[in-house]
């Protein structure tokens, strides 16, 4: 299997989705991730289609789409709305300007608060988003007490917290967690049945950063439903609005480098990134949900083809990348 082995790290499945048919899937052996554990790699498995895996900051694009539904739905007026015209309980720390910070500037990672997620592993304290949970009562809080040190919309700073926030404001816009919210108005209508937010913390908010646990095959459905413009066996799942939203970059959210992904420059917007490829003298557009550890959404729309990775390469670089290059992108054109 060329896409297998020391090449590859441990991928845990494969599955392409092409013209609305999914045409190739498999599945590996690999461990399950486990946080304290070395290389975070705890008990070894054979994955089949049936289990759940988590899918890390892929979490995040699905939070950011029920952000959309919830737009699309009225439960929330604009994006460009204060975040604190949906967070009652936190006013005390709406100061020094924090007030300018929009539901999209968190979308977008641009919302100007002080934030290292990427300089410390994420098996330490000392990076910030594990450090809520041995610093802080209450998550919300720790983000949103972060000092301002750009202005809203100008600076790209990756922040699962700020997802963890667009969560509650899910929670207060809809009277509805996101988990809840995400069962009704996103994974039911897909004929998703076995999701998992699988993280809460003490206080009851829900990680809506990299807690969610799918089946690829379900991810492939999200996958599907974005390449067909939000549409879903004939429903509108998502609106086509959002969808364009997600595959277009937010200004100056470009060459951004992904630590430990090999993916080179990238865009960002609205939780997804976006990155080309040009092949054959032709130029191939991608848009992907991408998790820490090789968990992989990918969308090509002039392809009509999604490709969904899962994997367990926490600490070491992870190379689907090359497989989709090297092998996938080579083999769809000559279909």
């Amino acid at each position: 299997m060329i896409y297998t082995g020391v090449n590859y790290g441990e991928v845990h499945s494969m599955l392409i989705f092409k013209d609305n048919k999914l045409v190739f899937e498999e599945y590996l052996q690999g461990h399950k991730y486990q946080w304290d554990a070395p290389y975070h790699h705890g008990e070894w498995t054979i994955w089949n289609r049936k289990m759940l895996h988590g899918v890390k900051s892929v979490t995040k694009s699905i939070t950011s789409t029920c952000i959309g539904i919830a737009i699309e739905h009225g439960f929330i007026k604009s994006v460009h709305q204060s975040i604190f015209d949906y967070l009652p309980e936190h006013q005390h720390l709406n100061s020094n300007g924090k007030d300018k910070i929009t539901i999209e500037h968190l979308l977008t990672m641009t919302s100007g608060l002080e934030w290292d997620e990427w300089g410390t592993p994420l098996s330490s304290p000392k990076n910030d988003i594990i450090g809520l949970w041995f610093f802080y009562d209450d998550p919300i809080t720790g983000v949103l007490s972060r000092p301002l040190i750009h202005e809203p919309g100008t600076d790209f700073t990756y922040s699962g917290g700020g997802a963890i926030v667009l969560g509650e404001i899910i929670k207060n816009a809809t009277n509805m967690k996101i988990d809840e919210f995400s069962r009704i108005y996103l994974f039911e209508p897909l004929g998703i049945d076995s999701s998992n937010w699988a993280i809460e913390f003490e206080n009851g908010v829900i990680e809506a950063a990299g807690s969610l646990e799918l089946t690829p095959r379900d991810m492939i459905k999200i996958g599907a439903t974005f390449l067909n413009k939000g549409v879903w066996e004939d429903q509108q799942i998502v609106s086509e609005h959002w969808i364009k939203k997600c595959s277009t970059s937010y200004p100056g959210n470009h060459g951004i480098i992904i630590p430990g992904v090999n993916a080179g420059r990238n865009g960002y917007s609205y939780s997804w990134w976006i990155k080309s490829y040009l092949k054959s003298g032709k130029r191939i557009n991608m848009f992907n949900a991408g998790g820490w550890g090789g968990q992989e959404i990918m969308i090509f729309p002039e392809l009509n083809t999604t490709v969904v990775f899962t994997g367990g390469n926490y600490v070491s670089r992870v190379k689907v990348y090359k497989i989709i290059e090297k092998n996938i992108l080579p083999a769809i054109n000559k279909l």
